[in-house]
């Protein structure tokens, strides 16, 4: 594997029990009956009661859980085995059916044997990790069944510009892809900002929202809608403040931004 996903995956790999044990995913709250995943997801991806769907870069499963709970028959896949261990235990205590798989995401279509799926569903802090978007777009498109919905909500590339300084944001990275990724030494988590993280070294890239649509048409998608969004999945810098809808947005009266984005595809018959 690419040393630069080496170093993510040791990095995911711990995060995962800090991220099960945070008041952030709240996995007493999930067991309990609450839906982990956010009011956009559940309606722009509809109805896939009696559906396959796949979740590519599930983490510890909690979104996944909660498609199989709204009927779907779901497989996860993940690079961190961790992630894989504690998704396939969640789903265990929650008496839900699921399938977790780990493999570097794009391999998920080769460790799953070919197999095609109604929904290819993806969500939340996923392409800032991969070197390869084009291998990405061509495994999204591979596991998508002729027919199919492949879906994406992702944080916003000019949200990803920003970064803190005091209680202002400030202008720190490139638009424009470069050569090398961004590398930092991240102390904490968005889950648990005070956690005492070992690896901290992250590899991250930015990747235009013009190269994600046309990665997607380029390898045999047809691209049905892309939505814009004042509102994240999550508080990226600590100055977004949480709505009642459990996204987070700028306060009042600062200016807009673009915070989120989400695709929805088909890939045609």
């Amino acid at each position: 594997m690419d040393p630069r996903l080496e170093d993510n995956r040791r990095r995911w790999n711990e995060l995962v029990p800090i991220h099960a044990a945070s008041r952030f995913y709240d996995v007493d709250a999930f067991l309990a009956g609450r839906c982990a995943l956010l009011p956009i997801e559940r309606d722009e991806v509809g109805v896939v009661q009696g559906k396959s769907l796949v979740h590519m870069q599930c983490h510890f499963g909690l979104d996944t859980l909660s498609w199989s709970r709204r009927g779907a028959r779901v497989t996860g896949v993940d690079f961190s085995s961790a992630a894989i261990a504690e998704a396939t235990a969640l789903a265990a205590r929650a008496s839900l059916e699921a399938r977790f798989v780990e493999t570097e995401i794009t391999r998920a279509s080769e460790a799953l044997g070919g197999e095609t799926f109604d929904v290819v569903f993806t969500s939340w802090g996923v392409l800032g990790w991969l070197p390869d978007l084009d291998a990405w777009a061509r495994t999204a498109a591979a596991l998508t069944k002729p027919g199919g919905t492949f879906y994406l909500a992702e944080i916003h590339p000019v949200a990803l510009l920003f970064a803190e300084h005091g209680t202002e944001l400030v202008r720190a990275f490139p638009y424009f892809r470069e050569s090398e990724p961004i590398l930092e030494e991240v102390d904490g988590t968005y889950a648990d900002r005070a956690a005492t993280i070992t690896n901290r070294r992250a590899h991250s890239w930015i990747f235009e929202l013009g190269q994600i649509v046309n990665l997607l048409i380029e390898n045999g998608m047809r691209i049905d809608s892309l939505r814009e969004h004042d509102a994240t999945c999550c508080a990226i810098v600590p100055t977004l403040t949480e709505g009642p809808d459990r996204m987070f947005r700028q306060p009042p009266g600062a200016l807009s931004l673009p915070l989120s984005f989400s695709i929805r595809a088909t890939r045609p018959v």
